[in-house]
């Protein structure tokens, strides 16, 4: 997706999965990127659904691998166009589709002491208990620096405005 030749230089790596908290990571970590003049490397990690374990059991069910990376692949290029659209992030660029699970995926593709990993933070609240899994792996395991993005306060204003919806609330216009 970029023509430049990034092997020589300082990496930016950054977890993207399309969410608002990846999203905000992949910002900051392109905003970082031209800061530090370091190529920026946005990884999508994926699995098939229900894991490897599941693809093993039963291969015949489902799409084909292929299938799956090409989706991953169609995904990743879709957020990136989005954030940045046809002038790109302004730094080299180096989009990687990896097959496995994010945390460790993340781990690998950061193995330079010169890297900087960026991960979103997860969510907040008493949704924190089930999320976050990544960035706290990353933390916990990456041989670089990790900086770990805290979500939008736009986020929790949408999960707000998605509760009131969900329950049927009505709008207080004061609010607005």
């Amino acid at each position: 997706m970029s023509g430049h030749d990034v092997s020589a230089t300082a990496r930016v790596v950054v977890g993207v999965s399309g969410s608002l908290g990846s999203v905000t990571a992949l910002r900051r970590a392109a905003a970082l990127a031209r800061r530090l003049g370091s190529a920026l490397w946005p990884v999508l990690a994926w699995e098939p659904p229900g894991g490897d374990p599941a693809a093993r059991r039963s291969p015949a069910c489902g799409l084909p691998t292929e299938e799956w990376q090409r989706l991953a692949k169609q995904r990743l290029a879709a957020v990136l166009e989005e954030i940045f659209g046809a002038a790109g992030p302004g730094v080299p660029m180096r989009p990687v589709i990896v097959r496995g699970t994010p945390g460790p995926a993340l781990v690998a593709i950061a193995d330079r002491e010169d890297d900087v990993l960026v991960v979103g933070a997860g969510r907040r609240g008493l949704q924190r208990a089930f999320s976050g899994r990544v960035s706290r792996h990353c933390l916990a395991h990456a041989g670089c620096p990790v900086l770990a993005v805290p979500p939008s306060p736009l986020e929790s204003e949408l999960l707000t405005v998605h509760r009131r919806n969900t329950w049927h609330l009505r709008m207080d216009i004061r609010e607005l």
